[in-house]
């Protein structure tokens, strides 16, 4: 039997799409579940990105959500039953080049918002910045884009199945909704995209893999397992 297991922080998104996968493909993994952020010696002995997701199955070792993500699909089968079904691969044969644009979008408003959360967290907001400024100012154009992507309402990047994009739009934007960033996406403005988030939102995977909040003060939940408990407190 292979020994997996992922090393993620309670808050991160990118590390939420692994765990959503995992569970989409019912495999069992160790949690090596981060409340706070370690040394950057000790994250090194895991991973020289000094970042997570890091990923473990047996003798293979990987980091960047992209990439573990594409080595699951690669080497393992979601059972069936669940509709629609996750894609078999990152990108289908027919659509390769618009599928990874779609993908690598979803990145460039995942790295903007996080980047604000972090340095939100660190004392400097939107306003305080002209790049982080700019980084909010790529939302509309993104999610307008984004918008246009999907054919038809209540269906998803990749017509008849769960995507990865699907995937990582649905956790990008439970952080960008649920965490105190600063960021109103106005998502009832984009009515396909707020569609698929609420059908993402109602499957099995997603309510397996809450939105878990984090920042600085944080150490723990409460009994509900989502609301945070501070220091102080």
């Amino acid at each position: 039997m292979n020994k997996r297991a992922l090393l993620f922080t309670t808050g991160s998104p990118f590390s939420r799409i692994v765990r959503v996968v995992l569970d989409e493909l019912s495999l069992e993994y160790e949690r090596r579940e981060e409340i706070t952020t370690p040394t950057s010696a000790s994250r090194a002995e895991s991973t020289p990105t000094l970042q997570v997701p890091t990923f473990w199955d047996d003798d293979v070792q990987l980091w960047e959500s992209g990439l573990i993500v594409e080595y699951l699909l690669a080497n393992y089968s979601a059972p069936a039953g669940e509709n629609p079904p996750l894609a078999k691969s990152l990108n289908r044969e027919n659509s390769h080049w618009h599928d990874r644009l779609v993908g690598s979008s979803i990145h460039t408003l995942a790295t903007s918002a996080t980047t604000i959360g972090q340095m939100k967290w660190g004392g400097t907001s939107i306003g305080d910045s002209d790049y982080l400024t700019v980084c909010a100012e790529q939302f509309p154009y993104l999610l307008d884009w984004l918008e246009q992507q999907i054919s038809v309402e209540g269906e998803g990047f990749q017509p008849g199945l769960l995507s990865i994009q699907d995937i990582a739009l649905g956790c990008h934007m439970g952080y960008i909704l649920n965490r105190p960033i600063g960021i109103d996406p106005k998502l009832d403005h984009f009515p396909k995209l707020q569609s698929l988030v609420n059908l993402l939102n109602q499957r099995q995977s997603f309510k397996n893999s809450p939105i878990l909040w984090w920042e600085p003060g944080v150490i723990g939940y409460a009994d509900d397992g989502v609301t945070p408990v501070y220091k102080n407190e």
